[in-house]
């Protein structure tokens, strides 16, 4: 499966966020994603197994509890892809910054004027 047909799922991308934020149980993340989703069990374990086939989850066992973390070579293989983009749009987004830096300067000295109308 293509990276972005993994990540396109939404079900898959809340739980690679859940997964961000460190390690979690199956558990946890089944009862996350089965009230924010209303799926099954047997679903979250599903979009859970094409998260660890596909290498954007990985699994330990712990006692009884299997533990996802996230795998990050995929994750490196998108933001790879994205780099040919990121160079066009930096340089728009960073005039931007600029423009919007401008703007808020020029209304602090508009505001901060005793002689300007309010």
């Amino acid at each position: 499966m293509h990276a972005f047909d993994v990540v396109g799922d939404p079900v898959r991308r809340r739980i690679l966020e859940l997964l961000a934020g460190g390690e979690r149980s199956s558990g946890e993340v089944t009862a996350v994603v089965r009230k924010e989703f209303g799926i099954s069990q047997p679903a979250v374990s599903q979009h859970l197994k094409v998260l660890r086939d596909n290498g954007f989850a990985v699994v330990r066992a712990e006692r009884t509890r299997r533990l996802y973390a996230v795998g990050s070579a995929p994750l490196q293989e998108i933001d790879a892809w994205l780099e040919r983009f990121r160079r066009s749009w930096t340089p728009r987004l960073d005039a931007l910054a600029t423009e919007i830096a401008r703007g808020k300067r020029a209304h602090r000295t508009h505001h901060d004027d005793p002689g300007s109308e309010t």
